[in-house]
C-alpha cells in the first residue's frame, strides 16, 4: 500500500513496499515524532508485522532474536537523537553474530544540525566500522524515488551478502507529518515501478571437500560453533553425519546446534584444564563449522596443539 498523502509518508511507504518485495516481514519501531511518516507506513503496510516497543535498546535486541527466528532480515526503525545510539549494543552483537538487520534511523535535515535544535545529534557514520554498509538518504523527493529504490535493493544485499550483518540508513526528514496543501503529492507511481525488486538469493560456493585427507587423520576433532541459522535440527544432523562418518568427537558450542549430539562434549571446559588430559587429547585435524567459540581455554588449547584446522563457514 503507497500512501501519498504527504511527501515523507509517501517516501516511507515506497521504501517499506520495496523491502518487502525483497524479503522483509517484520518492522521493529520505537516510536518518536521525527520517525512518525516511518511508523506510519510500516503500520498500514498490508503484508508487514509492524512491532512497536518504546524503550529502543531492547528493541533492538528483540529484533536480534527475531532475525535468528526467522532467517531473514529485520528493520529496525527509531527517530532522531539519542534514541538512535541505544541501537549500538544491538549492532554490535550483529556485527558479531553476522545477523541481517535494516537499521532505519530518522534523522533531522542538514539545516537543523549543529544549531542548538532539539534531539539532534551527529548521526552520521554513527555506528562506525559495525555495520557492513551506511547510507545517509537524500531529503524526500518524488523525482528521486527509484534512487531510493535503488539505495535499498543494495542495502538489502549487503545485510546478506557476502557477510551478514546490519546495515545502516540515516533518514533525514523535513517536517515529517507536514499536513499543508504543498506538502501533499497527487498521483501515481509508474505503473512497473517496482517490477525489477526482486529477493536476493545469494550464491552458493561449493568446494571440494577433503574427505580422503581426514579419514587419513588418526586423531581429528570437530569443532562446532555457535549456530545463527534457522533449521538447527537439519544442521545438528548433517554435523551428527560427519561424525559418524569420520569417528570424530564434536566439541559443541553451547549456542550450537550439536549440543546434545551422541558424540557431543559441551562441558569440555572442564577437560581442557586438566593438564594431563589437555596433553592426552591433542588432535592432529580438526574441522571447525562456524566461528570458533569464546572459551578461553580452548582456544590456548588449540593455540598449543597448532593442529591443522579446516574452517567451514558461510562468511
Amino acid at each position: 500500500m503507497i500512501l501519498t498523502e504527504n511527501l515523507n509518508v509517501l517516501w516511507a511507504s515506497v521504501l517499506f513496499e520495496t523491502l518487502y518485495r525483497l524479503g522483509l516481514r517484520t518492522v521493529v519501531l520505537s516510536p518518536g515524532s521525527r520517525s512518525g511518516p516511518l511508523a506510519i507506513a510500516a503500520a498500514v503496510h498490508p503484508h508487514l508485522e509492524a512491532l512497536p516497543i518504546l524503550d529502543e535498546r531492547s528493541a533492538a535486541f528483540f529484533a536480534l532474536g527475531l532475525v535468528q527466528q526467522q532467517g531473514r532480515p529485520v528493520a529496525l526503525v527509531c527517530t532522531s537523537g539519542t534514541a538512535a545510539a541505544n541501537f549500538y549494543p544491538a549492532i554490535i552483537e550483529a556485527s558479531l553474530s553476522h545477523l541481517p538487520l535494516i537499521v532505519l534511523t530518522a534523522d533531522r535535515p542538514p539545516e537543523l544540525r549543529f544549531c542548538q535544535a532539539g534531539q539532534a545529534i551527529d548521526q552520521v557514520h554513527l555506528y562506525g566500522h559495525a555495520v557492513r554498509y551506511y547510507r545517509e538518504l537524500s531529503l524526500p523527493e518524488l523525482a528521486l524515488l527509484p534512487y531510493l529504490r535503488q539505495t535499498l535493493c543494495h542495502s538489502w544485499q549487503t545485510a546478506l551478502w557476502p557477510d551478514p550483518g546490519p546495515v545502516h540508513l540515516n533518514i533525514p526528514l523535513r517536517d515529517p507529518l507536514d499536513l499543508r496543501s504543498e506538502a501533499n503529492f497527487h498521483g501515481a507511481l509508474p505503473k512497473n515501478f517496482f517490477a525489477q525488486v526482486q529477493p536476493f538469493v545469494p550464491p552458493r560456493i561449493v568446494t571440494s571437500l577433503p574427505w580422503q585427507t581426514w579419514q587419513q587423520m588418526q586423531r581429528g576433532l570437530i569443532i562446532a560453533g555457535p549456530s545463527h541459522g534457522v533449521d538447527s535440527l537439519a544442521e545438528a544432523a548433517a554435523i551428527d553425519r560427519l561424525s559418524r562418518f569420520l569417528q570424530w568427537p564434536v566439541l559443541a558450542d553451547a549456542l550450537s546446534a550439536a549440543r546434545g549430539l551422541p558424540h557431543g562434549i559441551t562441558h569440555y571446559d572442564l577437560l581442557l584444564r586438566d593438564a594431563h588430559l589437555r596433553e592426552s587429547l591433542r588432535p592432529e585435524a580438526v574441522i571447525q563449522l562456524g566461528p570458533l567459540p569464546t572459551s578461553k581455554a580452548l582456544r590456548e588449547w588449540l593455540s598449543a596443539c597448532d593442529p591443522l584446522i579446516w574452517c567451514l563457514d558461510p562468511t
